[in-house]
């Protein structure tokens, strides 16, 4: 509890911070366990491997559940029961009231809220890599780095080349990165390299250059940001 927080106020917040915490332990358990479970099964390749991991959070149907039985449910379960779809783009969908500040919340946002690739990527770049890095300190998660190269590769736009490279720079530094990285798929890799290509052409380091700089340091900034993105490559195995 932070200092001069009120007693009565801070219950909600333990509460909701050990949900999360409960939730997220489960999810790395349910994800080992079915990793596991592929393992046994022998299967053939990764993308099978993947899509048994990823599908860890289903559950069979039961008797009691009836596939013909109707039942009121929203179809967006993000969204107020008297919202209606957006009548305008915005940068961050309107259904997420505050960005999440653990691995649990993120995920559900990112899975429930999250249609579009426009979407997500607005996402990552306002929550920034300092955020992510704090978020997915212990572990990134199975498939969301290759989902991250992916969004960000599709939807870069010039001018957030240092937006971009922080969170790359932020993911490299969570838990478990070089097996995150070993366990993209073929398809994923491919993403890494485009974006990786789009950082180093002229549009993608355009990010800082709407103002007049002086020559020297034009030069400087352009310098170590190359330096950054060389590096990056190396951590993301990108050749």
């Amino acid at each position: 509890m932070e200092p001069g927080m009120d007693p009565a106020g801070a219950f909600p917040v333990l509460e909701r911070e050990l949900r999360a915490a409960l939730a997220e332990d489960e999810r790395r358990q349910r994800e080992g366990e079915a990793k596991l479970r592929a393992l046994r099964q022998g299967v053939p390749d990764y993308g099978q491997f993947r899509e048994i991991v990823l599908a860890s959070h289903l559950k069979p149907l039961e008797k009691k559940d009836r596939l013909g039985q109707r039942r009121n449910v929203l179809w967006n379960p993000c969204a107020a029961p008297a919202q209606t779809a957006p009548a305008h783009a915005v940068d961050i969908p309107q259904e997420l009231i505050q960005l999440p500040g653990t691995a649990a919340e993120f995920h559900r946002d990112w899975r429930r809220c999250l249609k579009s690739g426009t979407d997500k990527y607005q996402f990552l770049l306002e929550l920034g890599g300092e955020a992510l890095g704090r978020i997915f300190q212990a572990d990134v998660g199975f498939g969301l780095l290759g989902e991250f190269l992916t969004v960000l590769a599709e939807n870069i736009h010039p001018g957030d080349g240092a937006a971009i490279l922080q969170i790359l720079q932020s993911l490299a530094g969570t838990g478990r990165f070089g097996l995150n990285v070993a366990l993209l798929s073929q398809a994923e890799k491919e993403s890494s390299q485009d974006l990786f290509r789009k950082l180093q052409s002229r549009d993608g380091q355009a990010a800082g250059q709407g103002e007049a700089h002086p020559m020297e340091n034009h030069l400087e900034k352009e310098t170590e940001e190359e330096r950054t993105v060389v590096e990056l490559m190396k951590r993301y195995q990108v050749s």
